[in-house]
């Protein structure tokens, strides 16, 4: 082993499931982690005053919008918060951009860090609180413990801070996971030519074994093991959410959890005194970013990203696919891991699974930091076997933004050495996609589709479609509830139409032949 060599050292997780009115603040559920990380490493947490680099994965509070408004107080500089409560100084100390992409993509860059002598002892680390933190202002409860700094500095910034969507997607409801996401599921339906019914046993088939996964899984916020007759047969407590996906298949915010990895180089870690047991390497790793707005993608039912980040990543590590032994697909939706297996080369039933935690839809959905649990888990079965290898990926906004890593205990044999992530990215942007219309007028066809429910019923359609010259637009349908149920009733990718502006001009409105 390379004295320069990264070594992911410690992992660290944290679920909270008492009374909301005492929950931890943000500041103490990242630190919760990152001391179960020491401890993991088999060091005091006062170790963590050395800390040279402390990366903290964005707050979805943050992400703009309705949460950015939720009036509780806020940390304006988080890792600089959690590096004063361990009296630590670093020298790069980022808060992300948003993305479930950041955990994977982030221990990428700081491993690169550590290879290129930029760094010798990290944290990357993790929460989320909205299950709490909605229940303390539903119950007007006090945020007296809640911590602020407000003479902070701005922190600086990790990742890519664009939007993921346009005003005009976002107009039309496409800026919710939940009605984006079933958008790309009708698309791979329709792509593989199954029958709804079908699809939708598909659906339960696949992500059955993840609440397995979950039910075994100490840290899991839903530990409960369903069959896939219960994850998609709807009913009151699992009620339509975007259509094909009842609420059973949809990821879930509301969570109190954390995550957190410490990382090092092989000397620091020697120096610290860790034993070589806990030791595990990334040998592989890669990121990018499809197209980057849902309307200018090449189509709905695969990732370029996928394809090319695993296929480096693997490349990188020096290892065939056959040769992983564990696997955690990013998972809020189904589509998310059809795609994903799909572009990587695995089929639906490998034995291996698709999940080490059980999912975000069952172990939990904490925002941009589910990938931090993954790779804490795949960390503790690698060491369970040493010598077995896991592949982890992570997905950003919507489909969008990839990363991928393949881990072992096997140490990394030469020069560690992370390629470029633009040499993929510039592959990817140079890729045609159809043109777009902002506002298009005449004959249409839908190129996918959804239907968004409401929790009193039916809400209002999306439909992705071509005009009559093959450019793109995203439209509305009427609200009638004739006219959605009769778009969930038969399969209506490639039914025509009409489309044009609605009354006010404010969007386009597709009414179906």
């Amino acid at each position: 082993m390379r004295d320069e060599t990264p070594v992911l050292i410690g992992a660290g997780q944290f679920t909270y499931r008492g009374a909301a009115e005492v929950s931890p603040s943000p500041l103490q559920m990242i630190k919760i982690a990152a001391e179960r990380a020491a401890a993991d490493a088999g060091l005091d947490a006062s170790a963590l005053a050395g800390l040279d680099t402390l990366a903290v994965v964005g707050f979805t509070v943050d992400a703009g919008g309705a949460l950015q408004r939720l009036p509780f107080p806020r940390l304006k500089n988080p890792p600089l918060a959690l590096a004063k409560e361990f009296g630590a100084k670093p020298r790069y100390a980022p808060y992300t951009h948003m993305g479930g992409n950041t955990p994977q993509q982030l221990i990428n860059a700081l491993c690169a860090r550590i290879a290129a002598g930029e760094s010798d002892f990290a944290l990357a680390v993790g929460a989320e609180f909205l299950g709490s933190l909605r229940k303390r202002l539903a119950a007007q409860s006090s945020f007296a413990d809640f911590e602020v700094d407000p003479d902070a500095p701005e922190p600086e910034r990790f990742g890519d801070g664009r939007p993921g969507v346009t005003p005009q997607e976002a107009a039309h409801w496409l800026n919710a996971p939940i009605s984006t996401y079933p958008l790309f599921e009708n698309a791979f339906r329709a792509h593989q030519g199954q029958t709804i019914a079908a699809h939708q046993r598909q659906l339960g088939d696949l992500f059955a074994p993840f609440t397995k996964v979950a039910a075994a899984n100490p840290e899991a916020w839903f530990p409960v093991e369903r069959s896939a007759e219960e994850l998609i047969t709807v009913n009151d407590k699992n009620r339509m959410i975007g259509f094909p996906y009842p609420k059973y298949l949809n990821a879930i915010m509301d969570v109190d959890q954390s995550a957190g990895v410490l990382i090092t180089s092989v000397k620091k870690a020697r120096a610290l005194g860790v034993a070589e047991d806990r030791f595990v390497f990334l040998h592989g790793c890669a990121d990018a970013a499809d197209l980057w707005y849902p309307l200018e993608r090449q189509n709905y039912y695969s990732s370029p990203a996928i394809r090319l980040t695993g296929r480096q990543a693997l490349d990188m590590a020096g290892v065939a696919l056959s040769d992983i032994d564990y696997i955690d697909l990013y998972s809020c939706f189904p589509v998310a891991v059809e795609v994903a297996a799909t572009e990587l080369g695995l089929s639906f039933d490998d034995p291996r699974g698709f999940t080490v935690t059980g999912g975000l839809p069952y172990a939990g959905g904490p925002g941009n930091n589910y990938a931090m649990h993954s790779i804490a888990v795949m960390m503790r079965k690698l060491r369970e076997k040493p010598g077995t290898k896991g592949l982890v990926t992570a997905n950003g906004w919507f489909l969008t933004k990839q990363a991928v890593g393949v881990y072992s205990t096997d140490p990394v044999e030469g020069q560690w050495e992370r390629q470029d992530p633009q040499r993929i990215q510039a592959e990817i942007d140079a890729l045609p996609h159809p043109p777009i219309v902002e506002r298009p007028t005449g004959a249409a066809t839908i190129e996918t589709y959804t239907v968004v429910h409401r929790r009193e019923g039916y809400g209002r359609g999306i439909v992705i479609g071509r005009d009559a010259a093959g450019h793109r637009f995203v439209a509305n349908t009427p609200e009638d509830e004739a006219t959605l149920r009769g778009l969930e009733a038969v399969e209506s990718v490639g039914r025509t139409g009409r489309v044009g502006p609605t009354d006010d001009g404010a969007r386009n409105l597709f009414i179906p032949d």
